[in-house]
């Protein structure tokens, strides 16, 4: 009887095939690497190979699947045994989802939400009081409150980089500093802040520079109610090491920074202001979050 030879890829040593396996990402790892092999799927099996999971992207090929694509989450996570320590998630997941991953990943240190509709500020304010590691949060046209960043500063005492970015509308900005003061008091150790397209003021920004000596770097861009002329100018390029000012340009942004025309808005806006703050003079609504298209990874000049 003929000898049947091995794949090459058998071959190698496993913690190189490991590393090949984790390039392929989440979904391609579940739906098709883990069925090539015995040994392929012991090693998709093993909790390092989750530590990190990023399905990234997903809304182009699975828009009308956030079901599956939440089976297929549960699993990495549970495949992890605890060892998740960073996770990415884009055009899905839901409370039940961030609270399953709550559940089982004390260890986590970076979670990354993109357009992650179906996310509330309530929800959030229960994962994150038992992320209590977490060093890095990044979220992405997330509609939450300033009692949800109050919540994530008083649970997360460990963050060092936080970032809540919002879709640009091209009405004038209504000024609202309640996010930025949350912060301002409520996040001591940051190091690192982005606020794209915040509608804070000046003052909120000095509530900043005063609440977080730590900061080395501070994305404003597209924050148009910050004007950086003046002795607030003069302070955030003394204090901050990495400035990007209001008007900076936004190509390595990663994200579609186009302005909407606003012709709606979300009902979970900020609290404080009514439906008549929320309209103009000429009938039109102001927007404080919404969807956008997504290109590539999002990681900014500073990240480290």
């Amino acid at each position: 009887m003929e000898n049947l030879i091995a794949p090459p890829w058998l071959e190698l040593p496993p913690e190189i095939t490991s590393t090949i396996l984790q390039k392929l990402g989440t979904i391609e790892i579940l739906r098709n690497a883990d069925k090539v092999c015995t040994t392929w799927r012991r090693l998709c099996h093993e909790p390092d190979m989750w530590r990190v999971i990023k399905m990234q992207n997903a809304g182009a090929d699975f828009w009308d699947r956030e079901d599956d694509l939440e089976k297929i989450c549960r699993e990495a996570v549970d495949r992890s045994q605890g060892e998740l320590i960073d996770i990415s998630l884009e055009y899905f997941g839901s409370d039940n989802l961030l609270n399953y991953i709550a559940e089982r990943s004390d260890q986590l240190k970076r979670l990354r939400l993109v357009c992650s509709y179906n996310v509330s500020g309530e929800g959030l304010s229960a994962a994150v009081k038992k992320f209590t590691l977490l060093e890095e949060l990044h979220l992405f046209y997330i509609s939450i409150t300033k009692e949800t960043i109050e919540t994530i500063g008083r649970s997360c005492r460990a963050l060092k980089s936080f970032k809540l970015n919002n879709q640009i509308c091209r009405h004038p900005y209504i000024e609202y500093d309640e996010e930025a003061i949350a912060i301002a008091e409520n996040m001591p150790e940051l190091h690192h802040l982005q606020l794209f397209g915040n509608k804070m003021t000046n003052e909120g920004l000095e509530a900043i520079l005063n609440g977080c000596p730590h900061l080395e770097s501070l994305d404003l861009r597209r924050c148009l109610n910050v004007h950086l002329g003046g002795d607030v100018g003069k302070r955030c390029s003394q204090q901050i090491k990495y400035l990007r000012h209001p008007q900076d340009s936004t190509e390595d942004y990663g994200l579609d920074t186009e302005m909407t025309d606003c012709e709606s808005f979300d009902e979970d806006y900020p609290s404080g202001f009514s439906d008549i703050d929320l309209i103009s003079d000429d009938g039109d609504y102001y927007e404080f979050s919404d969807a956008s298209n997504y290109s590539d990874d999002d990681e900014m000049f500073f990240e480290y």
